[in-house]
């Protein structure tokens, strides 16, 4: 379990994010199509998981639309946006701002992706989302940079996360 702030009150995770140096578990989750994407789909490409808690929260959405404008040109980079946001919603979201460089994912359907990587918020006002966080994942599966960000409000490293690229 990890402790993260929500307005400076302190809440907890389920876990905690994989080890750098691991094989990222596998996930399937729900494009804004409603069709099913999953991890093993992706092999051969390096990976930004940028999870957050809703589009409905600007540090949310800026967190999507800073991700969409510094991967676009990145070779062979592909950044996943996941939340528990509905598929619709994030279609919606992507087609009013213009967003083309980032694949949307909902974990609406399935609890198993929050526990895999830790990071179902399971107590406050936020309980059952998923918390802010990042994760980057080379060609092979790997992991190579994990970021739980401490307080909800605040944006991820962008920086940290395009370097371990």
């Amino acid at each position: 379990m990890a402790k993260i702030t929500l307005k400076g009150n302190p809440i907890n995770t389920s876990g905690t994010l994989p080890v750098k140096g691991s094989i990222a578990p596998e996930f399937s989750l729900v494009k804004s199509d409603l069709g099913i994407l999953s991890l093993k789909e992706l092999k051969g490409k390096r990976l930004i998981l940028n999870i957050f808690v809703s589009l409905d929260t600007s540090t949310c959405a800026t967190s999507v639309r800073k991700f969409n404008q510094l991967a676009a040109g990145k070779s062979n980079v592909t950044v996943l946006a996941i939340s528990k946001d509905l598929p619709f919603a994030h279609g919606r979201f992507c087609s009013t701002e213009g967003i083309t460089n980032v694949v949307t994912l909902s974990g609406f359907r399935d609890t198993s992706f929050g526990k895999a990587y830790g990071i179902d918020i399971v107590d406050g006002p936020m309980q059952g989302l998923y918390a802010r966080s990042v994760v980057v994942i080379d060609e092979a599966g790997k992991i190579i940079h994990t970021q739980l960000v401490p307080e909800i409000g605040q944006e991820p490293d962008y920086d940290k996360a395009l370097e371990a690229l």
